[in-house]
């Protein structure tokens, strides 16, 4: 069973599309605007069938979900919110999944809570010492709530430019402008600043003890390769990268067969395929 529904955590309601029993799984969004958990990780949660219990929240600032009274976002922030919705939900172990903003996160929480965080999957991750600000990510961030903006911002985040389709352009352009308020105070220029809030410190990430699996596109230009993924392969105690070749930003978009088997495989090697 698919259910979207509202916890309220600290306080503050968080809204989150929930499904499947078994083992549990986080699963964590990106930061481009628009973005939500369901709309993010609806077609893998339904891939990965019912025989885990999935848990994909909009974040907050993004969908449904507000940024609490006193607080402008950032990395704590979500981190923290991530750890009290489980709480709130009594899920006491669980792997998190995450993509971009969501793997710095997904690894912060690992870091928080190691007696709580069994796996994590780091998608076109951000979180990696010294990492700039890419163009792309900056152009991302200041993507203005129409059909170009969104138009342009899907581009840039996906290889094959044949999934930039009109649907999807005008369905993100709604997320945008539904959201465009909350998203205005979260990222707002000079942007640099937002990822040095979203990297991740040296400690932190040796304090990351389970098992981590990055997944990365080759031809990332949002959180390239070479500045986002591999330095963390000298950070962490138990890591691994797969590399998926003609692949922008978004994997579970644009390979979402295998990148399904390869998290399938990772989560629960015994049920695999």
């Amino acid at each position: 069973m698919t259910a979207l529904r509202t916890v309220t955590v600290d306080g503050s309601p968080v809204h989150l599309l929930e499904s499947g029993t078994g083992p549990a799984v986080l699963m964590l969004h990106g930061s481009g605007p628009g973005t939500t958990g369901s709309g993010a990780w609806a077609t893998t949660a339904q891939a990965l069938g019912p025989s885990r219990h999935q848990v994909a929240p909009d974040q907050a600032g993004f969908g449904r979900t507000p940024v609490p009274a006193g607080s402008s976002g950032g990395l704590r922030l979500w981190t923290e919110q991530a750890a009290g919705l489980m709480d709130a939900l009594g899920i006491e172990h669980y792997a998190v999944v995450g993509h971009s903003m969501g793997g710095a996160v997904a690894l912060a929480l690992a870091a928080a809570r190691p007696q709580q965080v069994t796996h994590v999957v780091a998608v076109s991750t951000m979180g990696a010492p010294g990492a700039p600000l890419s163009a792309e990510l900056d152009a991302i961030w200041a993507a203005p709530a129409d059909p170009d903006g969104a138009r342009d911002m899907l581009s840039r985040l996906v290889l094959d430019q044949a999934l930039v389709t009109d649907s999807a352009v005008d369905a993100r352009a709604a997320a945008m402008r539904a959201g465009a308020a909350a998203f205005a105070s979260l990222f707002p220029p000079p942007r640099a600043r937002w990822v040095e809030d979203l990297t991740l410190s040296a400690q932190t990430l040796a304090a990351v003890r389970v098992p981590v699996l990055l997944v990365h596109g080759a031809q990332d230009r949002v959180t390239p390769l070479e500045t986002a993924a591999q330095p963390l392969l000298d950070h962490l105690a138990d890591v691994r990268l797969h590399v998926f070749g003609r692949c922008g930003h978004v994997p579970a978009i644009e390979h979402p067969h295998e990148f399904r088997d390869l998290l399938s495989g990772f989560l629960h090697p015994d049920r695999g395929r």
